[in-house]
């Protein structure tokens, strides 16, 4: 569960200005230090030092600025308070070097959407001096060659990295090995690398900052990091809570955070396994033609004893990974937080490692532990009525490396994790039978949401592609699911509940667990090699990838919004869609009736009948998405040269048509098991038939999509007659939306609505189709579409004016059947709405 847009920032989306970076994929020259290339990449020259330096005009001696009046806090760069400002004093050694500065939320406004924790923005920076200045340069890491290569020179002089910030050196230090600047204006006012976003000030209508209601609050120093708080307010026409204020205050922490002087040695990324990854384009590599490298995100892991891991003993790492709780967390889900965490320790023993991760409780006396310390990972604890939680993290933009991370809880994660526990398992587990489940039960779900959000922490995307692995008639068996630990493969897919068990199947493990996939992709993301190459680790990791090819345990499949390959998809079971979701309606059938009387609440209203009636119609619409993904569909298997086979191959003809029949014997033949009418009596007020009306829509659309339609055309140029047609589709649709016309069955107002619905999407294949993404483009996973078309520049305007014209046909033949009246009018209507798409005026 994700948060829109921030679910799983990377860092290194840092600056759109380019810089050069160190790093390189090429065997001759393996990652070094980053400092001194980027000071030459960005035109630094040796700043002021040495006894002599202190004779500069303007320049002050240290303590004619920093008195003995000032309060000192040591670290990275020492910090000092004094008459309400800061300065940094910035030793010689630290210019040049690489740091990464994140900006979070510590509070945030009444009704406002964000909470305190949520990170703003990353940036990296470099401190730079020169003659009477220092300055901040942001470099990005997007095109790179290495020291030492032929292009070095070429990518640094079309590289330059952007200044964010000057400031005037006050004065030298002590020893003169040192500048000391006054940063408070800096933290203090407008810069937008430390505000707020600019779509939250178009969204607040901000104007500007108002200094008399702003300040920097605090600033600590430790040894790798300093951290700066500040409090903002803007003026700003529609704030947050109350408008008569006119502005919104913020609080917020800059975290700057030295990175590692030798970065770790990147793993170069691999579609066939599921890794974060970030983009870079190597020019140092002895290519002919600028080539795209993709470095995994992944925590640093080395072992204590070498020689113990090289004999394939389980080997403590030097530094652990470790996340504390944050002290807002309600005590009661704690361990269930912490226990979601430790589940990576079996995945992290296929790598190699014991005891690799851990999650401890908040110090209690340690007064400069702070959750928003870039140094910590911390599970934040939001008091929200969001339903979800998410888990990104910050990495070195050099080398993927990833530094710390902070999980974003919702308070009512848990209302999302009740309802889906509830309708998909009740009609089998009476533990879920229940308005509010026991804390035991809610534990494991907490524990089941914080494992999956970990996953993505660790640099694991979902796997959609999962829970294909198991048949699904192996889901219904106590034995097979506890012996594979859940419901799927890996716990990074949305995998959630086993709603395929049915009464009788007691014992079934009903949610999915740090399973076989997430301990080869841990094994294969975080395997030490000691002395490899990054390019022999890649050969040796693809080896092992080979070895599991054509395993479904160990298949990866990333796909979103429109699925083109249906084994990658969300919130389904099994290897067969239609069966799965079989079960499932069977299910669904036996929970409705009982919604009323396991929701019970004496004295409240109906609200949990009403939101768990629109739940099951919800999972319902899902089942007829899992199984419309068929329908034009294209498996993908990555692969490289050594790999015999197709990467692409399109879904079976007969499967295909299966997938058409079960939807229009499941969502087209209106499922009047929905309307028990003395339980809609409770709730709905008239609201059913449109509701329903817009579901069904939905469904006909996404079979009548632009893309899925040009992949079936695409199908049948290749493999003709075995190919399921659009042709086909639409006499299939025909037969199963007009059903009534062949022989002058009723047409009830649910049926109407559906034909109506049917119209109006012809109209819009005719009309106006929007322009939509073909198909897979070529070495694409997880929605790189290929090029965009036109509904009107292929065979799918013409095929769907073809199809109006047949039912105009057919309505018209069938119209002298029918006496009832509302029928007539709407079969008259039909007609005159087809000739208007068919002839439009003007």
């Amino acid at each position: 569960m994700n948060k829109n847009l921030q679910m799983f920032k990377l860092a290194g989306v840092i600056s759109l200005s380019l810089a050069i970076s160190a790093c390189s994929t090429q065997k001759k020259a393996a990652p070094t230090a980053a400092s001194a290339t980027a000071s030459k990449a960005n035109g630094a020259a040796p700043g002021p030092g040495g006894p002599s330096a202190a004779k500069k005009e303007g320049i002050k001696r240290f303590s004619e600025v920093i008195t003995a009046k000032a309060k000192t806090d040591k670290g990275l760069f020492n910090v000092h308070f004094l008459d309400g400002k800061y300065y940094y004093e910035i030793p010689d050694s630290l210019f040049g070097r690489e740091m990464l500065a994140v900006t979070r939320y510590v509070k945030t406004p009444t009704a406002d959407g964000t909470y305190g924790g949520e990170e703003i923005n990353e940036q990296a920076w470099v401190w730079e001096k020169r003659d009477k200045q220092v300055m901040i340069r942001v470099p990005s890491y997007a095109n790179i060659a290495a020291p030492g290569t032929d292009m070095f020179e070429s990518v640094r002089n079309s590289n330059l990295a952007p200044i964010l910030a000057s400031f005037d050196i006050k004065a030298f230090n002590k020893d003169s090995t040192g500048v000391v600047i006054d940063v408070t204006d800096f933290f203090s006012k407008d810069v937008s690398a430390l505000g707020l976003s600019t779509g939250v000030k178009t969204a607040y209508k901000i104007s500007r900052l108002d200094e008399t209601r702003s300040y920097l609050d605090t600033v600590k120093s430790f040894p790798v990091n300093i951290e700066a708080r500040t409090v903002k307010t803007y003026i700003a026409t529609t704030p947050p809570g109350d408008p008569s204020l006119g502005s919104v205050t913020v609080e917020l922490n800059t975290s700057m955070l030295l990175l590692p002087k030798v970065p770790m040695k990147p793993r170069l990324s691999d579609d066939r396994v599921g890794f974060f990854s970030r983009r870079q384009t190597d020019y140092g590599i002895d290519a002919q033609r600028a080539t795209v490298t993709r470095y995994a995100d992944r925590w640093r892991l080395e072992p204590k004893d070498p020689a113990a891991y090289a004999r394939g003993e389980l080997v403590e790492p030097k530094k652990q990974i470790v996340y504390y709780i944050d002290p807002a967390t309600p005590a009661k889900w704690r361990p269930y937080l912490i226990a979601g965490v430790k589940d990576w320790n079996a995945a992290f023993e296929a790598a190699g490692f014991k005891n690799a991760i851990t999650c401890l409780e908040p110090p209690t006396n340690d007064p400069d532990w702070s959750p928003e310390d870039a140094r910590y990972s911390v599970i934040r604890y939001f008091a929200s009525n969001i339903a979800n939680a998410y888990g990104p993290h910050i990495s070195d933009p050099r080398s993927g490396e990833i530094l710390e991370s902070d999980i974003g809880w919702y308070h009512n994660v848990m209302n999302l994790v009740r309802n889906w526990f509830f309708i998909q398992t009740a009609a089998i587990n009476p533990d879920a039978r229940s308005p509010k489940f026991r804390d035991e039960v809610m534990g494991k779900l907490v524990q089941f949401v914080s494992s999956h959000e970990v996953g993505h922490t660790l640099g694991l995307p979902h796997n959609f592609g999962s829970s294909v692995a198991f048949p699904v008639d192996s889901l219904r068996s106590a034995s097979f699911t506890k012996r594979m630990g859940g419901t799927a493969p890996s716990i990074m897919d949305y995998a959630r509940f086993n709603y395929i068990a049915q009464p009788g199947d007691e014992g079934v493990i009903l949610y999915p667990g740090v399973g076989a996939y997430d301990k080869w992709a841990v094994k294969w993301g975080y395997s030490w090699f000691d002395n490899k190459t990054v390019e022999e680790e890649a050969a040796i990791l693809n080896k092992w990838t080979i070895e599991k090819a054509g395993n479904p345990l160990y298949f990866y499949g990333q796909q979103t919004g429109n699925p083109i390959d249906p084994r990658a998809q969300s919130e389904d079971l099994g290897d067969d869609a239609i069966k799965a979701s079989t079960y499932g309606i069977a299910n669904l059938k036996r929970i409705l009736p009982n919604i009323e009387k396991w929701t019970y609440e004496e004295g409240k209203p109906y609200d949990n009948l009403s939101e768990l009636f629109g739940e099951v119609l919800g999972q319902w619409n899902r089942y007829m998405g899992h199984v419309r993904s068929s329908i034009g569909g294209i498996y993908e298997n990555d692969k490289t040269y050594e790999q015999k086979g197709a990467v692409y191959t399109h879904v079976a003809k007969a499967k295909q048509e299966a997938s058409l029949k079960f939807i229009v014997d499941q969502a087209f033949k209106t499922p009047t098991w929905m309307f028990d009418q003395a339980q809609l009596a409770k709730f709905d007020q008239a609201g059913i038939i449109n509701t329903l009306r817009r579901t069904q829509a939905g469904v006909l659309n996404g079979i009548l999509d632009v893309s899925r339609m040009s992949r079936m055309i695409d199908n049948s140029a290749k493999n003709g007659a075995n190919a399921y047609s659009v042709e086909e589709l639409f006499g299939d649709l025909h037969q199963g939306i007009f059903t009534e016309l062949s022989t002058g069955a009723n047409i009830d107002v649910y049926r109407r609505n559906l034909q109506r619905a049917y119209l109006d999407r012809l109209e819009t294949l005719v009309i106006d189709a929007p322009a939509a993404p073909t198909a897979i483009a070529p070495g694409g996973r997880g929605g790189n579409f290929g090029p965009t078309i036109n509904a009107g520049d292929t065979d799918i305007r013409p095929l769907a004016r073809l199809e109006l014209m047949n039912l105009k046909t057919d309505i018209t033949r069938a119209l002298p059947r029918y006496s009832n009246a509302t029928v007539k009018a709407h079969l008259v209507d039909a007609l005159a709405r087809i000739d208007a798409i068919l002839n439009p005026k003007g």
